[in-house]
Parts: structure tokens; C-alpha cells; sequence
């Protein structure tokens, strides 16, 4: 069994695998939401290949439900699970984080390989690659500060400024926790990892 949880907001629906951060889609409802999840399930396995850990996901099985709010009806997951508020062990941490870690690495791979113009679809839009690599940049660093990590802004290839901010993360992510928040209104680190896993995960399949 794969423990998955679902966020439905009032246009859009999330399932999200708990012990898989990354592995997250969304849907116009809770049945479209968990397709595009299994859907996903072949390339979400290259991350986990990547952080060297077999990803063999049997049936998946609904265990939580949140209600969602803006930000899930924009398609990205906003809400902790009460699993997040739970103890995390070092070895979920780091295991955790080293989902993480691997998302980042394709990420720089798949942006190191990508022409600076993307295809764009029938109808046009999207952004250009290094438009795509601004915008990981900024809302990561943004996320961080939920974390109790803080950093100026700063480019993509600023590669000095870009490994101290992953490494800032990673130390914190990796930590063992009793659930708690970093302070008041932040983010449990289970979801924060989770939540950053995912927004590179996204942009990754993007390029």
C-alpha cells in the first residue's frame, strides 16, 4: 500500500504520495487528481533512482483528506496532513531530503541541457528556461523562509549563493523533528520538504 492524501479545493484537487515528496499531482477533481498522480509514476522514478532508492508503488490508498484554499485551486499543494505534525526520525529525514537533493540535481542537468528558447504550446504561453530557473529560484528561496532560512536574492547562476541556500535547506530538512513548526504560522518540516520537493519536481518536468 502506498499512502497517498488528498487536498480539494473548490476547482481543483491534490493527491500527494506522504512518504514520496515530489510525487504530487493535481486535478480538476479528486478522481482526475489521483489518474495524473499514477499517471506520473515512471518519471517520478527517475528522482528516486536518482536519491538511489527503489520506488515500487503498489495501490495507492487515500489515508487523509484536507480541504484546500486558493493556492490549491492554482494546482499547488498548501495545507499540512496531521502525519506532518507527527516525530520524524533522522532516517525519514534524510531519505526525505535526499528526494530532495536528486530533484535538484536533474533539475540542473535538464536546465544545463535545455536551449534558452522553449517550444511553447499550440496556444503559446509558458515561460523560457532561464525565466523557469528565476522563478524556482525566488519561490524556493521564498519557502525557505518558512523554514527559518533566509538569504538575499540572488540568480540562479550565482552557483555560490545557490549551493549555500540548498545546503542552508538540506540542514535544516534533514534534522530529526517532533513535528513542530519552526515558529509560529511556519511549516512543519515534513511538509516543507514536501512542498519544495514538489515545486522542483513540477518545473523539472516542465523543461
Amino acid at each position: 500500500m502506498t499512502a497517498i492524501y488528498l487536498e480539494v479545493g473548490a476547482k481543483k484537487a491534490i493527491a500527494a504520495a506522504i512518504e514520496w515528496p515530489g510525487w504530487c499531482r493535481s486535478g480538476k477533481t479528486v478522481e482526475a487528481a489521483q489518474q495524473a498522480l499514477s499517471a506520473v509514476a515512471d518519471r517520478y522514478a527517475v528522482v528516486a533512482a536518482r536519491a538511489g532508492q527503489t520506488f515500487a508503488p503498489d495501490d495507492l490508498q487515500v489515508v487523509a483528506e484536507v480541504a484546500g484554499n486558493a493556492t490549491t485551486d492554482f494546482g499547488a499543494p498548501a495545507i499540512a496532513i496531521a502525519s506532518d505534525m507527527a516525530p520524524r526520525d533522522v532516517a525519514t529525514a534524510r531519505r526525505h531530503v535526499a528526494l530532495l537533493q536528486a530533484a535538484w540535481d536533474l533539475f540542473d542537468v535538464a536546465l544545463a541541457e535545455s536551449p534558452a528558447e522553449l517550444r511553447v504550446g499550440p496556444r503559446g504561453g509558458g515561460r523560457m528556461r532561464d525565466e523557469i530557473a528565476a522563478h524556482v529560484v525566488e519561490a524556493e528561496r521564498m519557502y525557505a523562509r518558512k523554514v527559518g532560512v533566509r538569504h538575499k536574492p540572488f540568480s540562479f547562476a550565482d552557483g555560490a549563493a545557490l549551493a549555500a541556500h540548498r545546503a542552508a535547506v538540506i540542514a535544516v530538512l534533514a534534522q530529526p523533528t517532533t513535528g513542530e513548526s519552526v515558529a509560529a504560522g511556519d511549516w512543519p518540516q515534513a511538509y516543507a520538504t514536501r512542498r519544495i520537493t514538489w515545486h522542483v519536481v513540477d518545473h523539472l518536468w516542465e523543461l
